[in-house]
């Protein structure tokens, strides 16, 4: 699972996706005008990568802190196994629906007006 993420996050560090043409458009906002919870998920995966998380949270604050929660998870896995303890992660419907609650808020928050600041 590391060596898959950090690759992916390497083609996207290596491949600007601030250059046209290496990535399909957001369908969501190519066709309907929207800003979606992902639009500038890949420019602050590249901004990440290349140590600008300035520039990493203004192109999508949500990914960003799911960056920073996958790495998290993966380093208290990482001792957890390295002392020989279990890891168990226990996720509900409650947390299913607090992630889709978070997701929706976010993508109608950098739709409006005063959001504007959350657009990529």
């Amino acid at each position: 699972m590391l060596a898959a993420t950090v690759a992916a996050f390497a083609y996207v560090g290596t491949v600007d996706p601030n250059e046209p043409g290496h990535y399909p458009a957001c369908p969501l906002l190519t066709y309907a005008g929207i800003w979606c919870p992902g639009c500038g998920g890949l420019r602050s995966a590249h901004a990440v990568w290349h140590g600008e998380l300035a520039t990493a949270l203004t192109a999508n604050a949500l990914a960003v802190a799911g960056y920073a929660l996958f790495a998290a998870g993966w380093l208290v896995w990482a001792v957890c196994a390295a002392r020989g303890r279990p890891f168990r992660l226990a996720f509900g419907r409650v947390h299913a629906w607090a992630a889709g609650v978070v997701l929706l808020s976010f993508g109608v928050a950098r739709n409006l007006p005063q959001g504007a600041w959350l657009h990529p």
